[in-house]
């Protein structure tokens, strides 16, 4: 049985980690750097660095911070912001990262996918999705931070990513971001069991009893969450002995 894995989540603007409710009401959650090197000690199992302002902002990933916080840790490190060319990812690897967020940038040119994972192979490529449940009942897909409604479907265009190379699906729920009640089950679960490719799942995550759902019910590859670690509500070491007790397969 392949083990679970948890994995905090830095949201980085103008240097900082912050964390937001439903993507609005941004507020300071401490230097990323101190933050990377706790949940590396904590036993968290990989790392995801998202710079969420570089697309809206039209820059880079801030690959000096980058940099530093990779010679904090000895775990898999996930790097995604701005992220748009094979030279971006390049700089990205040199600077620490071992896998490579693609968002908004992918979905204007699945192209890039596919030359990404060409050019890296498809375990460095990580597809983040940012979707939201409509009045209809669909899932759709978001860009730009959760600015800019698409009218694709998020199992399509999982399906199509995957088909183009993404090695990995890094899913959050609008809906349920910082809200703290509980993953979204219904299509985490839908895009599971359809796609080849492991899930992490991502927002709502806020008692130890959400992330045994997400994994039982949900059939989730993997957990992210970051306002519970950012401000201890729950620590990494307690989630996994709880999962365990639960008889989860956690690494």
């Amino acid at each position: 049985m392949l083990t679970k894995r948890i994995i905090p989540c830095l949201d980085i603007r103008d240097g900082r980690t912050v964390k937001g409710v439903n993507f609005e009401s941004i507020r300071d959650a401490g230097d990323p750097v101190e933050l990377a090197e706790l949940y590396a000690r904590e036993g968290a199992d990989e790392l995801v660095f998202l710079d969420i302002t570089a697309t809206i902002e039209k820059r880079k990933t801030l690959h000096q911070l980058v940099n530093r916080i990779a010679h904090h840790i000895n775990i898999p490190f996930t790097v995604g912001g701005g992220i748009s060319s094979v030279e971006d990812v390049h700089i990205l690897l040199q600077n620490g990262a071992d896998k490579v967020s693609v968002n908004s940038a992918a979905f204007k040119n699945p192209e890039l996918i596919n030359q990404l994972a060409k050019s890296f192979g498809s375990q460095c490529i990580v597809l983040a999705i940012d979707t939201q449940l409509e009045a209809d009942g669909e899932w759709y897909v978001y860009l730009n931070g959760g600015r800019v409604k698409t009218p694709m479907r998020c199992i399509d265009w999982a399906r199509q990513a995957v088909d183009a190379g993404a090695g990995e699906i890094l899913l959050t729920s609008m809906n349920n971001d910082g809200t703290k009640k509980g993953f979204a089950l219904d299509i985490t679960r839908l895009l599971a069991d359809e796609l080849p490719v492991p899930v992490i799942a991502s927002g709502g995550g806020g008692t130890v009893a959400h992330f045994v759902e997400v994994f039982t019910e949900a059939h989730a590859d993997a957990a992210l969450a970051a306002s519970i670690f950012h401000f201890k509500e729950l620590t990494i070491p307690d989630l996994k002995q709880q999962l365990r007790l639960q008889e989860i397969a956690i690494r």
